[in-house]
């Protein structure tokens, strides 16, 4: 059975017990490729993407990219539940102590119950990561309690030869980490400053001291 057999297998055994599907997509190339795989299936799938700081120029290119391409999804965009710790802490920006902690598994449930969808897609594999590749191991079916995981078994070579055979845009990649996201790391920022200064400045006015890590960066060199 190939990859995308296997994860059409998953897909499909969801597809029996619901006619909806949110899916976690954060705009990378695995969300995108499981968007692509789960889109013909359901009645309704809902995107959720979850944001550090929102209408970043480059961002919406792919949000607005997605949309056209696949015109009957619904599009939620929502703070990243890391926000609450960096509000929290103070980590660059003033500290608010009266920010409540989250966690993914309450977006999760968060975004089940206001949509009535019991079934939540994501794109993790267990190529990414020993701990993901842990936690994977244990779930038959790549499903857990509503979780599904119908990548879990491919691996970034995967991902892109299926990306590459539905010529689907490989996006942004702000690093040569199999996890370099945008978030307040070096390398977002590096790529920013060369490619999208004006969404730095977005990000440099909500989290003025977010540019340290620039500054020690240059200091460094």
């Amino acid at each position: 059975m190939s990859k995308i057999d296997q994860a059409n297998k998953i897909i499909d055994l969801v597809r029996v017990k619901s006619n909806g599907a949110l899916l976690f997509c954060s705009l990378g190339k695995d969300s995108l490729a499981l968007l692509d795989l789960i889109y013909p299936k359901f009645d309704r799938v809902v995107c959720v993407f979850m944001y550090f700081v929102k209408d970043l120029e480059h961002i919406n290119r792919y949000i607005n990219w997605v949309k056209v391409k696949y015109p009957m999804i619904e599009f939620i965009q929502l703070p990243h539940w890391n926000l609450t710790y960096i509000l929290r802490s103070g980590m660059y920006c003033v500290p608010n102590p009266k920010v409540k902690l989250l966690k993914l598994a309450d977006i999760d449930n968060a975004m089940r119950l206001k949509f009535g969808i019991n079934y939540v897609f994501y794109g993790m594999k267990k190529a990414d990561s020993l701990n993901r590749r842990l936690m994977l191991n244990t779930y038959e079916n790549g499903e857990n309690k509503g979780k599904v995981y119908p990548l879990s078994d491919w691996t970034n070579k995967d991902v892109l030869a299926y990306m590459k055979m539905k010529k689907l845009p490989e996006p942004v990649r702000y690093s040569k980490k199999a996890s370099g996201g945008i978030g307040f790391n070096i390398e977002c920022f590096l790529w920013m400053r060369e490619n999208s200064p004006s969404d730095l400045q977005k990000i440099l006015k909500a989290f003025p001291m977010s540019g340290k890590l620039l500054f020690d960066y240059d200091n460094k060199r």
